[in-house]
C-alpha cells in the first residue's frame, strides 16, 4: 500500500515539475532528494524500541495484530498504531472515605493498592481504563467489607480485612488482565469523643488488672508468712535469728537506735516455765480423771 501511494506521488509531483518548466534531469535530481529524505523519514518512524518492563501492543488498521518488545521491533507508518504499557508494580491510593461499621461507628479509612498488569492485551481492549476501575472497586469494597463489621474487629482484625478485600478485587480484576498483588489499610481515623472514650476504657482495664495483681499477691504473702510462722515456732531458735536479721537490717545510722527492754533468752524462759491457763489444765486432767 505504501508503495502504490509512493507511487502517485512521485508522478504527481513530476507532472507538476513538468508544468513548472523543469527538464526532466532537474525534476528526476529534486524527486530523488525528495524521495530520500521521505525515505529517511519513514525508516525512523518504522523503528521503535520497548524498554524492559514495557509490552507494545500493535493496532493495525485498529484491529489487534499482537505484541512487540522488549527490544527492537518495526512497524508500519501510517497504518499501525502502537500502545506501550507498563507491566511493573503499580501502587495507587484507596483516597480516604468515610465508613460506617456495623455498630454505628462513623471512621475515616484510607489504603493502598498494589498491582500489576498481567495481560496487556486485555488489559487495554477490554477496560477503558485499568488503573481508575480498579481503584474504584477497591474503594466499593473496603467500604462493603468494613461496613459488615464492628469497631473492635476493625482495630484488631486488620490482617484479615485486607485479604477479604484483596480477594474481592482480585475476582474482579482477573477479567480484566490485571493481578492485583496486596492491598494493607494505613490510617483508621475515629471520632475524638470516641478516642477519649476507648482511653478511659484501657486505663480501667490497667486499673483493674493491678488491682488484681496486688490482691493476689497479698494474699501470696500471708500464706508465705503463716508458713514462715508456724517454721519459727517449731524451731526455738529461729525467732532469735529473725529479730537479729531485723536489727541488722536496720543500718548503723545513729536515727536507728533498739532498745531492748527484756532480754530474748528471759522472754523464752518465761514462757516455758509459765502457768497453763485453767481451760488448758481443765483439758490436760480430764484424761487423768477418765482413766481413774
Amino acid at each position: 500500500m505504501i508503495n502504490v501511494v509512493f507511487f502517485f506521488v512521485f508522478w504527481i509531483l513530476f507532472g507538476v515539475m513538468a508544468l513548472a518548466g523543469f527538464t526532466v534531469h532537474e525534476a528526476v535530481g529534486v524527486l530523488c532528494e525528495f524521495g530520500a529524505f521521505v525515505l529517511a523519514l519513514v525508516s525512523c518512524t518504522m523503528v521503535r524500541i520497548a524498554r524492559q518492563w514495557e509490552r507494545c501492543l500493535i493496532l493495525r488498521l485498529g484491529n489487534f495484530n499482537g505484541l512487540k518488545g522488549p527490544g527492537l521491533f518495526f512497524v508500519i507508518p501510517v497504518v499501525d498504531e502502537v500502545i506501550a504499557v507498563d507491566t511493573r508494580t503499580i501502587t495507587a491510593d484507596i483516597p480516604k472515605q468515610q465508613v460506617i461499621t456495623q455498630d454505628n461507628v462513623p471512621v475515616e479509612i484510607n489504603g493502598v493498592l498494589y498491582f500489576h498488569v498481567e495481560n496487556p492485551e486485555v488489559a487495554i481492549t477490554k477496560v477503558q481504563n485499568f488503573g481508575y476501575a480498579i481503584g474504584q472497586y477497591a474503594q466499593t469494597a473496603l467500604r462493603d467489607v468494613v461496613g459488615g463489621m464492628s469497631l473492635d474487629q476493625l482495630l484488631s482484625e486488620r490482617a484479615r480485612i485486607s485479604e477479604e478485600i484483596e480477594k474481592i478485587v482480585e475476582k474482579a480484576a482477573s477479567g480484566w488482565g490485571v493481578r492485583v498483588t496486596n492491598i494493607k489499610l494505613q490510617d483508621i481515623d475515629m471520632p475524638e469523643d470516641l478516642k477519649k472514650m476507648m482511653s478511659r476504657q484501657a486505663s480501667a482495664e490497667r486499673e483493674k488488672r493491678a488491682t488484681i495483681t496486688k490482691a493476689e499477691g497479698d494474699k501470696l504473702a500471708a500464706v508465705n508468712l503463716a508458713h514462715a510462722a508456724k517454721t519459727m515456732a517449731e524451731s526455738p531458735g529461729a525467732m532469735q535469728l529473725r529479730t537479729l536479721q531485723t536489727i541488722d537490717g536496720l543500718g548503723p545510722t545513729p536515727s536507728n537506735t533498739v532498745i531492748l527492754a527484756i532480754p530474748i533468752d528471759v522472754l523464752e524462759l518465761a514462757r516455758k516455765y509459765a502457768k497453763p491457763a485453767p481451760e488448758v489444765a481443765a483439758v490436760a486432767a480430764a484424761p487423768e480423771t477418765a482413766s481413774s
